[in-house]
């Protein structure tokens, strides 16, 4: 692990004032509220649970910022394994010049999916929706792709659900509790079948059984190199850009299944950076915590009328602390 990653993880056991603050600084630098979640409040009505609800496992997961940032980046390296998946993104994007925005976009998307009021979640599954009713091409190989394809979108959804998960389980100090993997992935799968998806998984099993269906149409590209070339040198509007890229992308990697560095043809060198990455962003995730107390999840549990505590820890269980 390069020195810089070994000094901040070690910048969480001094004094966590001007940590919290350099941190919130990173996050609100990297992904502004003001983009984009402007059009939607977070506040108002009251009482309203939205797609999920305050008791919601998926409520507790998505409030996890390290867990979410580095099962995003997982989430984005797996999907350029499908050259079809891929191929639309290729076509259709921008991500060339603008990979933050796109990152920011699917943080959105995300966020408001989770915590929104129904209506505001609703209309923005619509919206998306629309889009991507002109996403349509042909692969490399001439197959036709459609970015509205129920496939493709159950592949786009369980990479993000998958990723997301283990981020939670690595880095949220919370030991998730026994069929709560089962109810995150019966939960989430209403937003891909919302945006036209089939047969979504919706058990760890069904997950574990998807990935080894779908393994022969995968596949390591040219295309998939260069998306993933452009990630490792895109450049966060934040202080220390390099190192906190350099943070998030080795511990996203840890995150991978075995199959996927397979494919990837990640070498033990590169398992073993991103296993000690993933220490230290272990190490400082509670320090995340402690800086980001006010984010939409927060104001989305003031709608409801509850501490935004309730989200740090599972019912019946003792809380972490932050």
């Amino acid at each position: 692990m390069p020195p810089s990653l070994h000094l901040l993880a070690r910048a969480a056991g001094g004094s966590l004032s001007p940590v919290r603050a350099a941190i919130r600084h990173w996050v609100l630098s990297a992904f502004p509220p003001s983009e984009g979640s402007s059009r939607i409040d977070y506040d108002q009505p009251l009482g309203d649970p939205g797609l999920f609800g305050p008791d919601s496992v998926t409520w507790r997961v998505h409030s996890d910022f390290p867990g979410m940032l580095s099962g995003g980046l997982a989430a984005l390296t797996l999907q350029t394994l499908h050259p079809l998946a891929l191929a639309g993104v290729w076509d259709h994007s921008n991500f060339r010049e603008d990979l933050i925005g796109r990152l920011r976009r699917t943080t959105l998307f995300v966020g408001a999916t989770t915590y929104a009021p129904l209506a505001a979640t609703d209309a923005l599954i619509a919206h998306v929706r629309r889009i991507h009713a002109y996403v349509k091409g042909h692969g490399e190989d001439g197959r036709p792709y459609a970015a509205d394809d129920p496939h493709l979108l159950t592949w786009v959804h369980v990479t993000e659900a998958y990723s997301f998960l283990q981020g939670y389980r690595r880095y949220s100090h919370v030991t998730l509790p026994v069929g709560a993997a089962d109810r995150y992935y019966n939960e989430v799968r209403r937003i891909a079948e919302a945006l036209g998806a089939r047969d979504v998984p919706a058990s760890e099993q069904d997950v574990t059984d998807y990935f080894k269906r779908i393994q022969p149409e995968l596949a390591f590209t040219d295309r998939s190199r260069e998306v993933l070339q452009l990630l490792s040198q895109v450049k966060l509007p934040v202080p220390a850009a390099g190192l906190s890229r350099d943070l998030f992308l080795l511990a996203s990697a840890a995150l991978l299944p075995d199959w996927a560095n397979h494919i990837l043809c990640h070498t033990p060198w590169q398992q073993r950076q991103a296993k000690l990455a993933a220490h230290a962003l272990w190490s400082i995730a509670p320090v995340f915590r402690a800086a980001l107390k006010d984010g939409i999840a927060s104001r989305s549990c003031r709608r409801v009328g509850i501490s935004a505590s309730t989200l740090t820890h599972w019912p019946g269980e003792a809380r972490v602390a932050s």
